[in-house]
């Protein structure tokens, strides 16, 4: 089980517990699920099961996205932008990122991807060092008022300045 606590941006209690992004199913490294059907590898083109704690009591949604920081495009890639998860919900199940299946809490909203897209695309790293693949919940003050069709750069725009706290997980992939 991967962790990596995140930080609460405003109005921190020492004594209240951390914001944290968890799942049963990463470690260190994504597996054969994460990966993509295509491009060289014979994944499955899952998205991971994730579950978060301990969100900031006046939340009203949550946003999660997965960026691939060593992408060779010079600003990195974007494999799955959701927003609008409504802030009762505490997990996406595994392979929610595949919108056929319909596993998506109720009003959450699946953004496109870097391909254009929306739902989960998985990683395709190229040949040569492991890449690092940021896993990152925002629990939000508001929900966002934005198209699905918007850019990731937009969504994550839109995202900051209503973000009451962030954690992620830190995952990393590479072509065999």
């Amino acid at each position: 089980m991967a962790t990596l606590t995140g930080a609460a941006l405003s109005g921190s209690n020492a004594l209240s517990a951390t914001f944290t992004l968890k799942s049963n199913e990463l470690g260190g490294q994504f597996t054969d699920n994460q990966y993509i059907n295509g491009m060289g590898f014979s994944g499955k083109n899952q998205s991971p099961q994730l579950y978060w704690e301990n969100a900031p009591e006046n939340t009203s949604s949550f946003a999660v996205t997965v960026y691939d920081l060593d992408a060779p495009t010079g600003s990195g890639f974007w494999h799955w932008v959701v927003f609008n998860i409504p802030a009762t919900a505490q997990e996406l199940k595994a392979g929610a990122g595949d919108p056929s299946l319909h596993l998506m809490p109720e009003d959450a909203v699946q953004s496109n991807t870097d391909l254009g897209t929306p739902g989960y695309v998985g990683a395709a790293p190229p040949d040569g060092p492991a890449h690092r693949y940021v896993i990152t919940v925002y629990a939000l003050s508001k929900k966002l008022e934005l198209d699905k069709n918007v850019t990731p750069a937009f969504v994550g725009f839109n995202i900051q300045p209503i973000t009451l706290a962030k954690a992620s997980l830190l995952v990393y992939g590479q072509k065999h």
